[in-house]
């Protein structure tokens, strides 16, 4: 991962054109190819970002750019759209190989969705649905897991209990590297959760993500419809 602290502008031309004006920012280019830019608010959330795999070039100013050192053209490799990111200074740069992630550790229910959504895969998701493997690895950690529709398709299902656009981003990573390879080609993505914000679910349907809403009292068999007023 290379982090600079920058003093610069950016540019985004695609399906939307965004401009952020002069300002320091935390420009961050990971090893999964995307790049990021951050202020120092907002929480998580990245003001612009390129997702991987991408390309940087660096380029020379044109006579328009004054006060300009460099001028970053972030491209992506798999869709449209362009980044430009303006240097007119940099305060740091630094360079680390994380190496590779573990991955994050689940809470007991976060975990336990998952075994169960495991064990349960022809009963929610349908006749047909079949398991290949829980966990299945991934460059940036595993997948929970990978199973096969009706048709033999391959579909990565990520498991929350709680589905924010974090838990979106980080399956759209997975499927964006296990798309790479023959076998998956065709993948696609189900993020599943008990329940999932609304900006979350947004984003998801943007990525043709399906959602699933995951009722865990009744995948742990303690929900009797009998028992219900209605």
């Amino acid at each position: 991962m290379r982090l600079v602290i920058a003093d610069c502008s950016v540019d985004y031309s695609g399906r939307l054109d965004a401009h952020l004006p002069r300002a320091t920012r935390v420009l961050m280019l990971k090893a999964d190819g995307s790049v990021l830019v951050h202020s120092d608010g907002g929480s998580y959330k990245p003001l612009n970002w390129m997702s991987p795999p991408c390309r940087v070039e660096v380029i020379e100013p044109d006579e328009s750019d004054a006060g300009v050192q460099e001028v970053w053209q972030v491209i992506p490799l798999k869709s449209d759209g362009e980044l430009r990111v303006r240097i007119y200074g940099i305060v740091a740069d630094i360079e680390q190989d994380l190496g590779v992630d573990p991955g994050l550790t689940k809470d007991g229910v976060e975990a336990h969705l998952q075994e169960l959504l495991a064990q349960q895969v022809p009963t929610i998701l349908g006749t047909g649905w079949t398991l290949l493997r829980r966990e299945h690895p991934t460059p940036i950690g595993p997948v929970d897991l990978l199973v096969y529709d009706p048709e033999g398709k391959p579909v990565a299902i990520e498991v929350k209990r709680r589905g924010g656009i974090d838990g979106v981003e980080q399956l759209t990573r997975y499927l964006e590297l296990l798309g790479r390879e023959e076998r998956y080609r065709e993948i696609r993505g189900i993020f599943a959760a008990q329940e999932i914000a609304k900006q979350a679910r947004t984003l998801a349907e943007d990525r043709g993500i399906e959602c699933l809403i995951l009722d865990y009292q009744a995948m742990r068999g303690m929900d009797n419809a009998e028992d219900r007023l209605f």
